[in-house]
C-alpha cells in the first residue's frame, strides 16, 4: 500500500482519537488514509483553528488527537496554535506534508523543522519509505509518552511509494510516571508534617491525580486550590478554594497567602499564580513535576520533588497517615472563610447602570445560573477574559480549556469546538471579546457545520478593550483601537447560528428559549458592555508615576 495510506492506518491503530486539519495536496491521501482507518475528521476553515481544536480536544478529553495540514503555507499558518499547544505540553500530533528532497524552487518549500522549534514543538520526519511507519510510531510515541506537541513532517515524494504494513507490530504508547527520591519524599513528608496552614496546587500537570491529592490534603488538613489550567480539579471538595493566581477573589488571595507551606502538584507556580510572588512569599514552597526543567522555571523554590504527581501524593499521604490526621489550616472560621472567598459570582459588587449596555459581571452571573453545570467553559484572551474564566462554575477539570499560554486572542471559538467535539454531552460555552470573535470568525462556519450546541458569549465593547483600558491613562489617541458598532448577532445569523444582541438584562431572557430548544446550532450572544477595566485589569495594572507604559504591555493578559 501507498506510504500515505500506511501511515495512515498506523496512526488509527495506535489510538489517535480524533483529526483537525485543512487539506491540501500535500496530505489529502494521509488524510483520507486516517478516516478510512475509522478516526473522526473535522475540516476547519483555517490551520491555526484546525490546531486550537486539536489541543482542546486533548486538553479536555485526555485522548490523543491530530492535525494534518498541508506543507509549507499550510504549517505556517498553524504555528500560533502549536506554540500554544507546545507551551502546555499538549501531546497531540501535528502531520504535515513536506517538499520533495532536493525540490528547492518549490512555492512551498521552507525550513519546516527549524519553523516548528522556533515555536517550541519537536520537529521530527519521515526518512524514508522502509521507515515510514515508524517514523510515524515513534512521532507518536514521544507526544504521548513525554506530553510534547510533535511536527511530523512528511515529504511528499515519499507518500507514493509502496510498502508492507503489519498492525500487529505496533504498540500503543502510554505516558511514562515515576516515583520520587526517597529523600526527596522523606523531606516533603517532614516540611509537611511540620505544616500549619498548608495549601496544596494542582496544575495541568496534575489532573490524573485528583484523588490523591485529595488524600494527601485530607491527612494534613490542607486547603486545596488550583492554577488556572486545571481550573475545576477540585470543585466537589469542601475545601478548595477554586483558581490561585489573577483569578483569585481577594478572601482567597488572602488565605493562600498566609499559608506556611504551599506545595504545587504539576503547577508551575509562574508570575501569574503566584500574583507576581505576593501569594507564595511568606510560605515554604515546594515543587513536584515529572520534569526537572519546570522545577524553579518561575521562581526559587525550597523543595523540588521530581516525580509524578498522583505517585508522590499518595506515597506522601501513605507516609502521613501513620501520625494520624493533622487540623492544619482546616478550622471552623477558615471553612466559613473558604465558602464566602471560593467563587466571584458570589462577591458583592455595584453593577455599573449604561443605556445600552450591560455590565459583564451581571450578564455572566446570570448566565452562570441558566446554562447547565454540565458545561466546558474556554475563555478567550483581553480585557474581558475574567468574567469567564472565573464567574462560570465548572464541573470538574475536564470542565475548563484555558487557550492562552501563547497569550493569542483569537483561539476561544476554535478552541469551544475542539473541546465540544470531545465531550458531546457537556455544553461548550466560550467567552471571548469583539475582537478576539472577529479574528476567528470563519470557524463559526466550522461549528455550525458540526451542529454544536454551544454558546458563544461576545463581550462587546467595540474595542480591544485591553488596550483601551492600558493606554487610556497616557492618550487620547485610541482610535487606532476602537471599532464601530458592530451587529456580531446578525453576522452569526448569515453563518447559520442562532444570534441575539443583549444590551439589557432583559434581553438575556430570549437565552432561555435557545436552551429549551433543540441546540442544533450554535447560540452566538452579542453583548454590549460597559467599557471599564476589569477586576483583572485593575489589579495587573497599578498605573503609577514611575511605571512607563512599556512595562505595562509585556504583562497585558
Amino acid at each position: 500500500m501507498p506510504v500515505s495510506v500506511a501511515i495512515g492506518r498506523a496512526l488509527a491503530a495506535l489510538g489517535v482519537g480524533h483529526v483537525f486539519g485543512v487539506v491540501g495536496s500535500g496530505n489529502f491521501h494521509l488524510t483520507n488514509a486516517m478516516i478510512d482507518a475509522g478516526v473522526p475528521f473535522t475540516a476547519s476553515r483555517h490551520e491555526m483553528g484546525a490546531t486550537v481544536m486539536a489541543d482542546a480536544f486533548t486538553r479536555t478529553s485526555g485522548r490523543v488527537s491530530a492535525v494534518s495540514l498541508h506543507q509549507g503555507c499550510g504549517l505556517s499558518n498553524a504555528l500560533t496554535g502549536i506554540a500554544e499547544a507546545a507551551k502546555c505540553h499538549t501531546p497531540i500530533l501535528v502531520i504535515t506534508g513536506d517538499t520533495a528532497a532536493g525540490d528547492e524552487n518549490s512555492n512551498f518549500q521552507v525550513d519546516q523543522d527549524a519553523a516548528v522549534a522556533a515555536m517550541g514543538a519537536t520537529p521530527m520526519r519521515v526518512y524514508s519509505p522502509e521507515t515510514a511507519v515508524a517514523d510515524a510510531a515513534r512521532a507518536l510515541a514521544r507526544a504521548v509518552t513525554e506530553r510534547e506537541t510533535v511536527v511530523l513532517s512528511v515529504p511528499v515524494d515519499i507518500q507514493d511509494h509502496f510498502v508492507e504494513f503489519d498492525e500487529s507490530t505496533l504498540e500503543r504508547p502510554q505516558p511514562l510516571r515515576s516515583g520520587p527520591a526517597p529523600h526527596a519524599l522523606a523531606e516533603l513528608v517532614r516540611v509537611l508534617d511540620g505544616a500549619r496552614r498548608p495549601v496544596i496546587v494542582g496544575g495541568r500537570g496534575a489532573v490524573h491525580a485528583k484523588d490523591e491529592l485529595v488524600r494527601l490534603a485530607e491527612t494534613v488538613g490542607a486547603l486545596l486550590v488550583t492554577s488556572a489550567g486545571a481550573r475545576g480539579l477540585f470543585a466537589d471538595q469542601d475545601w478548595a478554594l477554586d483558581i490561585m493566581g489573577g483569578f483569585s477573589t481577594e478572601g482567597a488571595a488572602e488565605l493562600i497567602a498566609t499559608a506556611d507551606v504551599i506545595v504545587g502538584f504539576g503547577a508551575s507556580l509562574n508570575k501569574w499564580t503566584a500574583r507576581d510572588g505576593a501569594l507564595v512569599r511568606a510560605a515554604t514552597v515546594v515543587h513536584v513535576d515529572d520534569r526537572s526543567a519546570a522545577i524553579g522555571k518561575h521562581r526559587p523554590v525550597d523543595l523540588a520533588v521530581i516525580g509524578d504527581a498522583a505517585i508522590v501524593a499518595a506515597q506522601a499521604a501513605e507516609a502521613l497517615e501513620k501520625r494520624g490526621p493533622a487540623r492544619g489550616y482546616r478550622t471552623p472560621d477558615v471553612r466559613r472563610r473558604v465558602a464566602a472567598a471560593r467563587y466571584w459570582r458570589d462577591q458583592p459588587f455595584e453593577a455599573l447602570r449604561e443605556t445600552g449596555c450591560v455590565d459583564p459581571r451581571s450578564l455572566t452571573n446570570l448566565l452562570d445560573e441558566m446554562l447547565p453545570l454540565e458545561r466546558v467553559v474556554i475563555p478567550d484572551g483581553g480585557n474581558v477574559n475574567c468574567y469567564p474564566a472565573a464567574h462560570l462554575r465548572v464541573p470538574d477539570e475536564r470542565g475548563f480549556c484555558f487557550p492562552l499560554a501563547f497569550q493569542a486572542i483569537g483561539m476561544g471559538l476554535a478552541a469551544g469546538i475542539g473541546a465540544g467535539i470531545a465531550q458531546p454531552d457537556r455544553m461548550a460555552v466560550v467567552g471571548t471579546g469583539d475582537g478576539a470573535f472577529m479574528m476567528s470568525l470563519a470557524e463559526l462556519d466550522t461549528a455550525v457545520r458540526e451542529r454544536l450546541g454551544m454558546v458563544v458569549i461576545v463581550y462587546n465593547d467595540s474595542a480591544y478593550g485591553a488596550e483601551v483600558n492600558l493606554f487610556q491613562p497616557y492618550t487620547d489617541d485610541l482610535d487606532i483601537v476602537r471599532f464601530p458598532d458592530t451587529d456580531i448577532a446578525r453576522i452569526a445569523r448569515g453563518f447559520g447560528a442562532e444570534g441575539i444582541t443583549v444590551r439589557s438584562m432583559d434581553d438575556v431572557a430570549a437565552v432561555q428559549s435557545w436552551i429549551d430548544g433543540p441546540r442544533d446550532r450554535p447560540l452566538v450572544i452579542d453583548a454590549k458592555v460597559a467599557t471599564f477595566p476589569s477586576w483583572l485589569m485593575a489589579q495587573r495594572y497599578v498605573l503609577t508615576e514611575d511605571t512607563s507604559s512599556e512595562d505595562l504591555v509585556s504583562e497585558i493578559v
